[in-house]
């Protein structure tokens, strides 16, 4: 605001004769409209606003929204050696790995067979967050839903991967004719969403979106834009994967982006800590019903909490690295908070991407620095501390926790701060939960290729 008004005070000696005054009215009505141009606007159509009002998941923690949280607070640890394949030649041999999941009642027994894990992921978090929203599949609330205004958007970062890996095998051992019909349909990016649509006949926009790891936060801005747009008036948007193969693994020690810490893999996530040593790879899904305030409140949907807005930009930096000024991560949380209609000063609460890689923990704070000055009211959590790094699904999983957030008044800790970075100076909530009101919260969800993406969430207020 100063900065507005201050060149105009300023320039009014020089420009005015002496003996002639700029009349009063005239002053305070210029100060006015900036004063209102500068005063961030929430929406209020209820027709543009988007609520929350169902949450599904796929973790390492169970499938159950619930007690995942409760597993989160109580900070224990997903992370462990992974069994699901031999990995005693790998450098890195743990993961947040999924065990003993399963699909009964939300996919029959021979498409299961079939699909890959992440397709699997994306199906039974889905139909979970509509059970959560009042309106499970095959339900009577359901068949009232006009499904040509009903969409899906769950994104991937890599896709059916076991089944383009297995492909891949077939073709070199066995030849090109034992490749399997499905391996097409079940490795690209899109077949998540459009599996989900065609099981609950949901006929609206349906396609994914593949940033890497900031995929979930595309797909909840997308969704919420298509709402706002009046181009549809529900939408399930987040991510799912399921990496966690030799190939998945094998790739990012390649990069050397993981975590060597076999000796101690539940300590091994540790962001902000001087002792962090990389990543740790986890898979799951998680997945947020949205729709418009209008909608939701016409069949009395159970209201969780409400998506105020959210920005999505590119570093145009580095394939992997963060840039070292932090413009484009503290330009997309600006745009983001101006999409919302929030002033830097409402936010108390963020949910970091916070991977433990060297670089990428201290570029997101400082990057978070620059928009909010006064760290002392701000709590700032690492949810990937506790499972792991779930790449496309990590903003989904994140969003299900920053809106838990909100509902229960207790923030997760950040784990395994034994050693942690004085630079930092937000508190991170080390080690044990906190209660903490939530007035806006953000989560961050950053992605290889430089992809930005941040969304807002705050309480339900009518």
């Amino acid at each position: 605001m100063q900065s507005l008004l201050l060149p105009t005070a300023a320039a009014a000696p020089v420009a005015v004769p002496r003996g002639r005054r700029h009349p009063p009215r005239r002053v305070s009505v210029r100060a006015s409209a900036a004063a209102a141009a500068a005063a961030p606007r929430r929406e209020t159509d209820p027709k543009k606003r988007v609520v929350i009002t169902g949450m599904g998941l796929v973790s390492v923690f169970g499938n159950d929204v619930d007690a995942y949280y409760d597993r989160l607070l109580a900070g224990e640890s997903g992370i462990g050696p992974i069994d699901r394949f031999d990995a005693s030649k790998f450098p890195t041999r743990f993961a947040g790995q999924i065990r003993r999941f399963s699909s009964e009642g939300y996919i029959d027994g021979k498409n299961d067979r079939r699909l890959d894990d992440c397709l699997r992921y994306c199906i039974v978090s889905g139909k979970k967050a509509l059970e959560a929203a009042g309106i499970a599949h095959g339900s009577k609330p359901m068949e009232k839903i006009d499904k040509a205004r009903a969409g899906v958007l769950v994104g991937t970062g890599m896709g059916g991967l076991t089944v383009f890996s297995d492909g891949v095998q077939n073709l070199i051992e066995k030849g090109h004719r034992k490749i399997t019909p499905f391996f097409i349909p079940y490795a690209i990016t899109n077949m998540g969403s459009a599996l989900l649509g065609m099981d609950i006949g949901f006929m609206g926009p349906n396609y994914s979106i593949s940033t890497a790891c900031a995929t979930s936060n595309y797909c909840f801005y997308a969704a919420a834009n298509h709402i706002r747009r009046g181009e549809a008036d529900i939408m399930i948007a987040g991510g799912t994967e399921a990496a966690i193969i030799p190939i998945g693994v094998g790739g990012f020690v390649a990069c050397r982006a993981l975590s060597q810490r076999n000796d101690d893999p539940k300590t091994a996530s540790r962001p902000w800590d001087k002792d962090r040593d990389g990543f740790v790879m986890g898979e799951g899904a998680g997945v947020l019903v949205m729709e418009s305030l209008e909608h939701a409140m016409k069949r009395d949907a159970p209201i969780i909490a409400e998506y105020l807005g959210g920005a999505v930009n590119c570093d145009a930096y580095h394939m992997t690295d963060p840039r070292s000024d932090g413009l484009g991560v503290s330009s997309c949380i600006k745009q983001s908070l101006e999409d919302a209609g929030v002033a830097p000063e409402e936010v108390n609460y963020i949910n970091a991407h916070a991977t433990s890689t060297l670089a990428g923990d201290l570029a997101e704070v400082n990057a978070i620095k620059q928009v909010f000055k006064d760290p002392s009211g701000i709590k700032i959590n690492a949810t990937k501390s506790m499972i792991g790094h779930c790449l496309g699904a990590a903003g989904g999983l994140e969003a299900i926790a920053t809106v838990k957030a909100i509902t229960t008044g207790w923030v997760h800790p950040s784990i395994n701060q034994f050693n942690p970075e004085e630079a930092v100076e937000f508190d991170t909530v080390p080690n044990v939960k906190k209660q903490h009101e939530v007035n806006v919260g953000i989560s961050n969800s950053f992605g290889f290729g430089g992809h930005n993406s941040v969304v807002v969430f705050a309480p339900f207020k009518p």
